[in-house]
C-alpha cells in the first residue's frame, strides 16, 4: 500500500502560533514522529519549508499522511506530554533511550535497629534513601565499604528480630550483632549517623567525631571502646583512598557527557553525591542516524530526568538551548535545577572524566560490534541465510515437571534485546513432556505472527533434539510460516560445551562446527540467553507456588495468618525452621495452631 498524499499547504495555514505537541502519523497510522513546539505553526512549517533537512528527516517526511496536534497551556508543559508520548509510542524517528525503570539507592530501614542495603523502586517516607547510583555494582561496593568502617546490620526483619546468636557476618568483622544486644542502642544509633554522613560527602566531620570519641573514650579509661573506634578510623581511610574522585564541597550533581565518533554515539551520565563520584553508565540511543549531538542531549535530559529525581546541578558537555527544560526540571523537583556547560576547576575535571569514560564506551561497543558483525556472517554462510539479521530462541525449563517455564529470547541488529523478550507459562500438559512444552511456546508466539502482527525472525532455534525440533516443524507449517529456518541446538552425547549439534529440517546428518567457530559462539550466546531467561522464571514460579501451597494447605492459616508468619519469620524458610514455642508469639496464631503448623511443615 502506498503512502497518501499530504496536503501540508491547507494543513500549516490551521496551526496556531501556540505551544503544543505534534504526532506525525504514516498512511499505517503508525507514529513517526512526536514533537514539541513554542508555536506549533513555525515549527511544523519547518519541516515542508526548509531544504536543508537531513536525508533522514526528508524520508520520513515523505511518510507523512496526517498529522495531529495537541494545543498546551505553556512551552514546559508540551515537553511533559511530548516526554510521555515518546516512552509510550516509542516512534521509530525519535531519539530514545532505554527507559530504566528504577535505580538503585542505599536505604536505612526506619526500624529502631536500622537496617543498611540496597534497593529499587517507589520510595517510603519511613526510610533514609541515598542515591540513586548510576547502576548496581556501584551501590553494592558502597555498602560493603559501610560494612568494614561501622558493622551495620544487613539482614532483613524476619531474621533480626529472630536470631539468638550473632551470624557469621559478626564473626567476619562486618556486622555489630545488635541482633543479641552486643553493641548498645546508643552505639549502633552513633554508626548509623556517621554512615549518613559519610554517605552524604560529609568526611571530615565523620572523621572528627570518631577521633572526639576515641580521645574521650581513652581518657575515660575504656580503653576497648578506644580500640573499636580506632579500628573504624582506619577503616574511614581507607574507604577515602577508594573514592577516585574526592571533593571538598558537598556537591550533589551529574554530569552529562555526548561523545561522536565515527557516525557512533555515547552518552556517558556520571553521578556525583556528597563530593563524592557514584560512578558512570553509558548510554547509547536508538534512532540518532542525522541527529545532532545537541538534540540527542537534550532528548536525554527529558527522557531521563522527567518524572524522576534531579539533583541541584546538571553539567553538560554542550549547551542546551531549550530554556523550559530547566524551569521544568526546577519546578518538579521542588527546588532550582541548574544545567550549565561552561564550569572551571573540579567540574571541568569531572567532565572531561564523563568524555573519557563516554569516548572509551564508544571504543569498546565499538569491539563489540565487529566481533557480532564477525558472528552473524560466519553463521550466514553456514546456515545460507544471506539476509539473517532477527534470531529468536526457544527454551523450556521445569523440576521435574513442576512449574513448566518457556523462553523466548531475541537478537537483531547485532544485539540481545532484552526489551522484546517474553515468558510462557505452560499449562495443560503432561508434567515433563517438553516436546508438548515446546509445541505450547511456539504457538503462543506465533499465533499473533501469523495474523499479521509482530516482527517476523528470520532464524528460530529450539534447544533440543529431534523431537522438540519436529514440534516446532509441526507448529510452523500449521501456521503457514514454513519459509522461517529452524534449526534444533542439540547438546550432543557429552553434553559438553563446543560439542553443540545443529539439527536441520530435511537435512538428515547434524551440523557439527569447531568449538571456536564464531558462527557457534553466537548460536551459544544467544542459546545461553534463554536457558537463563528460562531457569530464573521457572525458579521466581516455583518459589511462589512453594510458598504459598505449604501454608494454603493447612486448616486455620488463612491469607492474613500466612502474611503475618512470612513477615515474621522473613519467608517459608523462618517459618519451617520455627519451634513451636516461637510459632506461637505470631499475632494470630494460637499454641493449638502452632502445633498444627510445625507439625505440618515436619
Amino acid at each position: 500500500m502506498t503512502d497518501e498524499v499530504f496536503d501540508s499547504k491547507s494543513f500549516l495555514a490551521s496551526l496556531p502560533l501556540q505551544p503544543g505537541v505534534y504526532r506525525m502519523l504514516d498512511s499505517q497510522g503508525q507514529v513517526l514522529y512526536v514533537g514539541k513546539a513554542n508555536q506549533l505553526k513555525k515549527r511544523v512549517s519547518s519541516y515542508f519549508q526548509k531544504s536543508n533537512l537531513s536525508p533522514r528527516i526528508q524520508l520520513m517526511v515523505s511518510h507523512i499522511a496526517r498529522i495531529e496536534t495537541t494545543v498546551t497551556r505553556s512551552e514546559a508543559e508540551a515537553l511533559l506530554l511530548e516526554n510521555n508520548l515518546i516512552k509510550s509510542l516509542k516512534p521509530r524517528y525519535n531519539i530514545l533511550f532505554r527507559d530504566d525503570k528504577s535505580y538503585p539507592y542505599i536505604v536505612f530501614t526506619g526500624s529502631p535497629s536500622p537496617r543498611l542495603t540496597y534497593y529499587r523502586g517507589v520510595t517510603d517516607k519511613r526510610h533514609q534513601y541515598f542515591g540513586p547510583y548510576p547502576n548496581a555494582q556501584a551501590a553494592k561496593e558502597s555498602i560493603n565499604l559501610l560494612q568494614k568502617v561501622f558493622k551495620l546490620r544487613t539482614c532483613e526483619e524476619g531474621v533480626f528480630n529472630n536470631r539468638t546468636r550473632p551470624c557469621l557476618l559478626h564473626q567476619i568483622h562486618r556486622c555489630s550483632a545488635p541482633c543479641v544486644g552486643l553493641i548498645s542502642a546508643e552505639d549502633y544509633a552513633t554508626d548509623v549517623r556517621n554512615a549518613a554522613l559519610l554517605l552524604n560527602g560529609k568526611f571530615d566531620e565523620v572523621e572528627k567525631r570518631l577521633r572526639t570519641a576515641m580521645e574521650q573514650a581513652a581518657e575515660a579509661l575504656e580503653y576497648e571502646h578506644a580500640a573499636a573506634l580506632r579500628d573504624q578510623l582506619q577503616a574511614l581511610h581507607t574507604v577515602q583512598q577508594k573514592q577516585f574522585v574526592e571533593s571538598g564541597r558537598d556537591t550533589d550533581a551529574d554530569i552529562v557527557a555526548v561523545v561522536e565518533a565515527e557516525g557512533a554515539l555515547c552518552l556517558n551520565l556520571a553521578v556525583v553525591r556528597g563530593g563524592r563520584h557514584l560512578g558512570d553508565k553509558p548510554f547509547y540511543p536508538a534512532n540518532v542516524q542525522g541527529q545532532d549531538a545537541g538534540e540527542v542531549l537534550e532528548a536525554f535530559l527529558a527522557q531521563h530526568y522527567l518524572e524522576r529525581s534531579v539533583p541541584p546541578l546538571i553539567i553538560t558537555s554542550l549547551e542546551v538551548q531549550d530554556e523550559a527544560l530547566e524551569a521544568l526540571l526546577s519546578e518538579q523537583a521542588g527546588h532550582k535545577v541548574q544545567i550549565r556547560h561552561s564550569v572551571t576547576g573540579e567540574r571541568r575535571q569531572w567532565l572531561e572524566m564523563a568524555q573519557a569514560n563516554a569516548l572509551l564506551g564508544l571504543k569498546q561497543q565499538a569491539g563489540l560490534q565487529a566481533g557480532q558483525t564477525l558472528r552473524l556472517e560466519a553463521l550466514r554462510n553456514e546456515l545460507s541465510l544471506p539476509d539473517l539479521k532477527r534470531i529468536e530462541c526457544f527454551d523450556i525449563s521445569h523440576t521435574m515437571g513442576e512449574a513448566t517455564v518457556a523462553s523466548c529470547v531475541v537478537y537483531d541488529e547485532l544485539a540481545i534485546r532484552p526489551q522484546e523478550y517474553r515468558r510462557y507459562n505452560i499449562t495443560g500438559i503432561t508434567p515433563g513432556d517438553d516436546y508438548a512444552a515446546m509445541k505450547q511456546a511456539l504457538q503462543k508466539r506465533y499465533q499473533k505472527l501469523q495474523a499479521g502482527e509482530g516482527k517476523r525472525p528470520d532464524l528460530i532455534l529450539i534447544d533440543g533434539g529431534a523431537g522438540q525440533l519436529a514440534m516446532a516443524i509441526e507448529v510452523m507449517t500449521e501456521f503457514g510460516l514454513s519459509d522461517i529456518a529452524l534449526v534444533g541446538v542439540a547438546k550432543g552425547v557429552e553434553r559438553k560445551a563446543g560439542l553443540e549439534q545443529l539439527l536441520r529440517p530435511g537435512v538428515e546428518k547434524p551440523l557439527q562446527l569447531p568449538p571456536a567457530h564464531p558462527a557457534l559462539h553466537l548460536i551459544q550466546q544467544v542459546r545461553d540467553e534463554a536457558h537463563r531467561f528460562a531457569i530464573t522464571g521457572h525458579r521466581a514460579k516455583r518459589g511462589k507456588a512453594r510458598t504459598t501451597s505449604s501454608l494454603e494447605e493447612i486448616e486455620g492459616v488463612g491469607e492474613k495468618r500466612r502474611r503475618n508468619l512470612l513477615t515474621h519469620f522473613g519467608g517459608l524458610k523462618g517459618v519451617q525452621q520455627a519451634s513451636v514455642e516461637e510459632l506461637a508469639r505470631v499475632e494470630g496464631v494460637s499454641p493449638t495452631l502452632a502445633e498444627k503448623i510445625y507439625n505440618h511443615l515436619h
